[in-house]
This record gives structure tokens, C-alpha cells and sequence, in this order.
């Protein structure tokens, strides 16, 4: 799998911040109460859920160049899940200053850290600054898929979608062992359980599976002692303070 460095994460923060920000622009005012892929929630949620753990993770770096920790949202998950509805309705004009400008503090935040504020402690998933610098990656260029704006998981990139399968390998059940086949690339196990379930497709697609998203390119097949099998069920997303949705 590819390294994840600092200086790559931050070079992904910057690119994923930048696409965010394209496809906030190309919006009309019709398309902010229009659904997204995500059950139950119009772009004005995505977009709340955006600037929101955005500013929520800009402040966990802010925290750590002081030395100490905070919350991630205040008011913990309920917290959380009341600003997002509250903001949901805004207007486009809202909405684009809200992401934007979260988001410029949090790239800040993050180009802040010099070389040796990587491991400064945060309270998101008691980790480091890293950390949280890839739990913002995963936040973005997923949620910029679910934006439903054309820009689905066939354009996530190898290292991104290498990073959320290893971070995702939470959610294969217990009795399950995982064989990742991705097409023209190395096979990945996740998993410890006594049955072997292989995961042919597509690399962008297995990622899509696994995170709950739509796997866009079709081309899942998912065999068992040979025989072709349905898709196994997932355990929840990562729950230890979660940001996802």
C-alpha cells in the first residue's frame, strides 16, 4: 500500500479542500434542498456536515499547537447531529460561506504543523494531529461524492482508497476473512474470521462498498469456496467518536 506521509497528507488536505470547494461553486440555490446519496439527507445536510466537522477539526489542531484537547463537537454526537439539521435549510449563499471558510481554517490549522506537530495529541479517537488530518481526507472527498453532483467514488484515488480500506477493515464481521481482489492490483485480507469470503472488482468500488457508498463501476463479485455469493453484510462505520456519517 502506498505511505501516507505528512507532507502527502497535507498535500491531499489541500486537493480535497479544493474540490469540495469547486463543486460548492457550480451549485444553484434549487440544488441545496435536492436529495444526496446519502438516505434521508438533501445536499444542505452534506453541506452542513461538511463545514461542520471541518470547523470541528481545524479547532482539534488549534487545540494541539497549544498543547491541550477539546471536544469535537460541542455538545458531543447530539451536538453534532442538532447543527447539522439547524444549518441544513440554510441558503446557497450560506452554505458556500460556511464550507469556505471552515475550510480555509482547518488547511490553515493543518499547514500550521510543521514538521514536528504532526503527533501533538488530539482528543479525536484519543489520536495525534495526523489523525485527524486523515479523518478530515476521509470526510471530504466522501462527502464530496455523496453531493451527488457527478463526482462519485470512480474518482478517488489509489492511495485514498488504500488508506480508507485498511481504516475500514473495522466493519468485516467477526466470522469473516476478507480477500480483496482488486483488479490489475496486489490482493488485501482484512479480517480474522474462519470464513473466507473473496471481493473481486474494481479498487474504487470495493472502497465504495465498504465505506456504504454506491460502488459506481459495477464490477463487484463476491465468491465463497468458489461459488459466487452475495455480498456480505458490514458491521457499523468505525464508532469510537465517529465523524462519519
Amino acid at each position: 500500500m502506498t505511505e501516507i506521509t505528512p507532507l502527502a497528507l497535507l498535500a491531499e488536505l489541500h486537493t480535497a479542500a479544493g474540490v469540495v470547494t469547486r463543486l460548492v461553486a457550480k451549485l444553484d440555490d434549487a440544488a441545496v434542498t435536492a436529495p444526496s446519496e446519502l438516505p434521508g439527507w438533501t445536499r444542505g445536510h452534506v453541506l452542513a456536515h461538511i463545514a461542520g466537522i471541518s470547523r470541528a477539526m481545524g479547532r482539534q489542531i488549534e487545540f494541539a499547537l497549544r498543547g491541550e484537547t477539546v471536544e469535537l463537537y460541542d455538545g458531543g454526537m447530539e451536538g453534532r447531529t442538532k447543527a447539522i439539521e439547524l444549518a441544513a435549510g440554510h441558503s446557497l449563499a450560506q452554505h458556500r460561506e460556511a464550507v469556505e471558510s471552515s475550510l480555509t481554517a482547518a488547511i490553515a490549522a493543518f499547514d500550521s504543523l510543521g514538521d514536528g506537530g504532526w503527533t501533538a495529541p488530539i482528543s479525536y479517537r484519543n489520536g495525534t494531529a495526523f489523525d485527524g488530518g486523515l479523518a478530515l481526507w476521509r470526510e471530504l472527498v466522501i462527502h464530496a461524492s455523496d453531493l451527488a453532483t457527478g463526482r462519485g467514488p470512480e474518482t478517488w484515488s489509489r492511495p485514498f482508497c488504500e488508506h480508507l480500506i485498511g481504516f475500514l477493515a473495522a466493519r468485516v464481521p467477526e466470522e469473516y476473512r476478507f480477500v480483496l481482489q482488486p483488479t490489475g492490483l496486489p490482493r488485501v485480507t482484512i479480517g480474522t474470521g474462519t470464513t473466507s469470503i473473496a471481493i473481486n472488482g474494481m479498487l474504487t468500488d470495493i472502497a465504495a462498498w465498504l465505506a456504504g457508498r454506491t460502488a459506481t463501476l459495477g464490477s463487484l463479485r463476491a465468491t465463497a469456496a468458489a461459488d459466487g455469493v452475495d455480498l456480505p453484510g458490514l458491521l457499523p462505520w468505525p464508532s469510537a467518536a465517529p465523524a462519519a456519517k
